[in-house]
């Protein structure tokens, strides 16, 4: 079936057949107690995969951030991250409303803060001044086309982070889309970090889940405020067999995404469209209208009619995100289709 077409996001994806079988077939206990056999086998193969101690199983990635956010912090300390960060815009302002955290905010908009700005942010200690004690990155970048941070710019900046004695935490939401994107094992990421959260229910396509992996003293603390947050689950393996699975099919295939998003991309600028390419780019395609013609919302209505469906970031900026659900004849008709309809409106 050709139609509906959702770039909205990597998170439409539905289960195939053989995951829901994973899932109807999977072991269970009481996950809370940690008697969950499935669960278990999820956070060992993500900490082995990551190569951190251990791994924490959590229901979101909004949540698995929290979580590790609070883990490393006290209320009113600082936590450093891009202004165009997925944590600042995108996470209900969890930090602060739950965690009392301050954000101290930097430019983010090549997909990585400077050095030198990290440094100009820890400032002396001062009554006046809310202490830097926590620095958080993000790959692939969202808001910022979906970039792959190269490893050596990730590098540069943990090596200074590392010099003022400044904990990591990374965002890995898609970070196998930014290792796949630079042809590197996820661990030349995510063994710099002291935490990093991955999405399951993302590009992998599980449809509810995300990992935190660190050490193990620091996923015996996050575990108790996991369940401060309402996160302790109880037979949880039935979601975890999924993002096992995810795992252990989804990950390779991420390639097609990056190719169907590629041809997207060369479809729009083709009808003369202004497309952006700045960085390693994976499963995002970002577009922006021209001042005269219609707006990103007649846009998204007017393809939305046709059974195609995208998300505006902007009043003429928007997004679309491949994913396993988004064949390359789709990708290729749904370009084509909002290419007809830009010259429509």
């Amino acid at each position: 079936m050709l139609f509906p077409i959702d770039f909205k996001s990597d998170t439409v994806t539905k289960p195939s057949e053989e995951m829901r079988r994973a899932m109807y077939e999977a072991e269970v206990g009481d996950d809370v107690y940690g008697e969950d056999p499935t669960v278990r086998r999820l956070e060992e193969k993500t900490a082995e995969i990551t190569g951190k101690e251990e791994a924490l199983f959590v229901a979101s990635g909004t949540m698995g951030n929290l979580t590790s956010l609070l883990t490393h912090c006290g209320r009113g300390d600082g936590v450093i991250l891009g202004a165009l960060s997925h944590i600042y815009n995108y996470e209900g302002g969890g930090m602060s409303a739950l965690g009392g955290l301050f954000p101290l905010l930097a430019d983010d908009s090549s997909g990585i803060l400077s050095p030198q700005e990290i440094t100009a942010l820890c400032l002396p200690r001062n009554v006046h001044h809310s202490p830097a004690k926590l620095l958080c990155l993000e790959n692939t970048h969202n808001k910022c086309g979906g970039v792959a941070v190269p490893v050596e710019s990730f590098e540069n900046v943990v090596k200074q982070a590392r010099e003022i004695h400044l904990p990591i935490h990374l965002d890995g939401a898609r970070l196998f889309n930014a290792a796949l994107a630079w042809g590197v094992d996820i661990k030349a990421f995510s063994s710099l970090v002291d935490s990093v959260q991955i999405c399951l229910s993302k590009g992998l396509g599980a449809p509810i889940g995300s990992m935190i992996c660190a050490s193990k003293a620091f996923i015996d603390k996050a575990r108790h405020w996991r369940k401060k947050l309402g996160g302790g689950m109880r037979q949880a393996g039935i979601v975890a067999a999924a993002g096992l699975y995810a795992l252990e099919h989804n990950i390779e295939r991420l390639a097609d995404d990056h190719k169907h998003a590629q041809l997207i991309a060369s479809v729009l600028e083709e009808a003369g469209l202004n497309v952006e390419r700045k960085g390693r780019q994976t499963n995002m395609v970002f577009f922006s209208l021209p001042e005269q013609g219609p707006d990103a919302h007649s846009l998204i209505q007017s393809c939305a009619e046709r059974g195609v469906y995208f998300t505006a970031m902007g009043a003429r900026r928007l997004r679309l995100v491949t994913h396993l659900d988004v064949s390359q004849e789709q990708a290729l008709r749904g370009a084509e289709i909002i290419v007809e309809e830009v010259r429509k409106i």
